[in-house]
């Protein structure tokens, strides 16, 4: 089934979210402000310190820490056991924290967070064998030889998923 396929969603990770909270939290409204500011449920909103009227250089741009909750999380196992990790973003906006409290109850764990623990880097699914998705854009520091640990753990679950 679909529910085994191993998943990576990047940078706009966020549709993942939108897709979690109406599959299996049961809002039909979600989605998300860059959207649809509307919305019943804007899982996906624009980051609080930014402004909407002065765009130029107001991303979250270049080389950002992120913190990981444990070591034993899949994205620290594929970071060789390391708990913080510098990776480059890129985004405007950001997943509303007003529902982490539900989203992690029903198994998405933000195990990823930045060095303040207010914005969400990363996710994985509880009881998936390899759905992980990422706020930052692993591409940027990926090279042919040395592919991101996320890119590559994706390709190992692929593989292993193929043999089954």
């Amino acid at each position: 089934s679909d529910a085994s396929i191993p998943t990576y969603p990047t940078t706009l990770c966020q549709i993942a979210v939108i897709e979690f909270a109406r599959s299996v939290l049961g809002y039909t409204g979600a989605h998300s402000a860059e959207f649809d500011e509307e919305a019943q449920h804007n899982l996906i909103v624009f980051m609080p310190e930014g402004s909407r009227t002065h765009l130029g250089g107001t991303m979250r741009l270049g080389s950002r820490r992120t913190l990981l909750s444990s070591p034993q999380c899949r994205t620290a196992k594929l970071y060789n056991g390391a708990t913080a990790f510098d990776e480059r973003h890129r985004h405007r906006y950001e997943v509303n924290t007003k529902y982490l409290s539900e989203l992690e109850e029903k198994g998405m764990k933000f195990v990823g967070k930045d060095t303040a623990g207010e914005r969400m880097e990363v996710f994985e699914l509880d009881e998936h064998p390899f759905y992980v998705g990422c706020q930052f854009h692993p591409e940027f520091k990926s090279r042919p030889t040395k592919p991101s640990p996320l890119f590559f753990g994706l390709l190992e679950a692929a593989v292993a998923c193929s043999k089954q």
